[in-house]
């Protein structure tokens, strides 16, 4: 399927309308919440011992590095080119790296904050690894197995299809900022996801297709164009990271479950 061809795949009549005509999404830089997120899992651990709540966790200090490297390669667009707003996710990994990137690509744009940017919420099963959901929770882990990563909700959170319809809520918007306008967005891996979902109108199985082969990579790029600033959004470029190579930057990849689909 052609997901670019026409409106009969999914897209909103909002993202059909007039407006913005490029979009950059940015993961955030490595946290100290995917440090210690790989670390409990290698370890076999049920808790991810994080240092503080979800939206308070800190760039670790490679995060760092890798958002210093984004302002670097962000600061080699020619000035009209280069993004006129940056909303990033108010979640301080996802707003330390846009702040770091923005100042040192030497830009004057104001980086703004939206929370429909936000990661997704795990309610009762955040801090727990899969095998602390299946030892604590066995009954939600046999759910979520049932249901799958587009519509599994658990008790307190939010499923993949709730953030979904964050995204088409920030796609309208950026319709009525009229066209020309050039938008970056800092924010998260899953939210990257449900961003191609809802701008490609995937299925559900193209989705978690997608999700079970492919981790985004931590302060990535992903483009999307559309020089009329209408129809549809072509996707230029997805999970580039050469950016940090270049500079001698490590790429991490702290990717989700990769079970997502129902059984």
């Amino acid at each position: 399927m052609d997901s670019h061809s026409s409106n009969d795949d999914g897209l909103t009549e909002a993202v059909q309308e007039s407006g913005a005509v490029e979009l950059l999404l940015i993961r955030h830089g490595e946290s100290e919440g995917n440090v210690a997120a790989t670390e409990a899992h290698l370890a076999g651990a049920e808790v991810i011992e994080v240092p503080a709540r979800d939206a308070d966790v800190n760039l670790s200090g490679v995060g760092r590095e890798q958002a210093t490297a984004l302002g670097n390669a962000l600061a080699r667009i020619a000035e009209e080119f280069r993004p006129d707003a940056v909303v990033s996710s108010p979640y301080a990994r996802a707003l330390q790296t846009a702040q770091t990137a923005v100042d040192t690509a030497g830009w004057s744009v104001k980086v703004q904050v939206d929370e429909r940017l936000r990661d997704r919420e795990l309610g009762i099963l955040d801090r727990l690894t899969r095998l602390g959901v299946e030892t604590r929770y066995p009954e939600e882990a046999e759910r979520r197995s049932w249901l799958g990563k587009l519509y599994y909700r658990p008790p307190g959170g939010e499923s993949w299809a709730d953030v979904a319809l964050r995204i088409r809520s920030v796609l309208d918007e950026l319709n009525n900022l009229g066209t020309g306008h050039r938008v970056m967005l800092v924010c998260h891996d899953a939210v990257i996801m449900l961003f191609r979902y809802v701008i490609e109108g995937m299925s559900e199985q193209e989705l978690l297709d997608l999700a079970a082969g492919t981790s985004i990579l931590n302060a990535s790029i992903t483009k999307y164009v559309r020089p009329a600033g209408e129809g549809p959004w072509k996707l230029e470029s997805f999970n580039v990271a050469d950016h940090l190579a270049e500079q001698g930057v490590a790429i991490t990849e702290h990717g989700g479950d990769s079970s997502v689909r129902p059984r």
